[in-house]
């Protein structure tokens, strides 16, 4: 039972959808029901509503965590503490997004996430090079050394000592900004292996947004 005004979790239901989108479209994701707006309890459907006036379209990610009511208010509540609070830039925030997503092979933050780092930092070839190898990306000594701290916090995060932080105060940034490195890592590390739980599906919007088109 879920608390009051969430809905049960019920892979019958026949409002779930699970092989196809209601508009016939791909689903958020296929391992899981994914809910009908409608359903939703009324915090979240005002959430939803307040993405879609804002991107033009709801992203999948918030059709997906309308599976389980309590995880969504959670998750974007954090979300929101995180990057509403942080010290870094929104491109340098997309930036970890994608580098940590890239080595996480996680393909619904590379593609949304991409999208983002291109609107934010007006650039369509960075969003790339970062999932694939940011090593390989042009960027400021502050943030490569900001990129290698993110990727360690991911792959190794018994390296992450005194001289890991001390070497991004070096480069630059502030001991509030570090927190914020590691903050916006963890919590995509979370998100990442979500996604990969559930098979989160990208928008297509994602796909082409900010590649400088029509």
């Amino acid at each position: 039972m879920t608390d009051s005004g969430d809905r049960e979790h019920d892979g019958d239901s026949p409002t779930a959808r699970v092989e196809t989108g209601s508009d016939g479209e791909p689903p958020a994701m296929t391992r899981f029901p994914v809910p009908d707006v409608d359903d939703l309890p009324e915090d979240l459907r005002e959430r939803v509503r307040e993405e879609a006036a804002d991107a033009g379209f709801v992203p999948n990610v918030f059709l997906a965590y309308g599976y389980a009511p309590e995880h969504f208010r959670a998750f974007f509540g954090y979300y929101d503490a995180v990057v509403d609070s942080a010290e870094l830039s929104r491109e340098e925030i997309e930036m970890v997004v994608v580098t940590v997503s890239g080595a996480n092979d996680c393909y619904y933050c590379n593609v949304a996430h991409g999208a983002l780092l291109r609107l934010y930092g007006d650039d369509p070839l960075l969003a790339d090079q970062l999932v694939a190898n940011h090593r390989h990306a042009d960027l400021s000594e502050r943030r490569r050394t900001m990129l290698d701290f993110a990727v360690t916090l991911t792959e190794n995060q018994a390296r992450i000592d005194d001289a890991a932080v001390e070497a991004l105060l070096e480069a630059g940034l502030s001991r509030r900004e570090v927190w914020d490195v590691g903050a916006v890592t963890a919590l995509f590390n979370l998100s990442n292996r979500m996604a990969q739980l559930a098979d989160m599906r990208p928008d297509p919007e994602f796909h082409t947004m900010g590649r400088g088109g029509d």
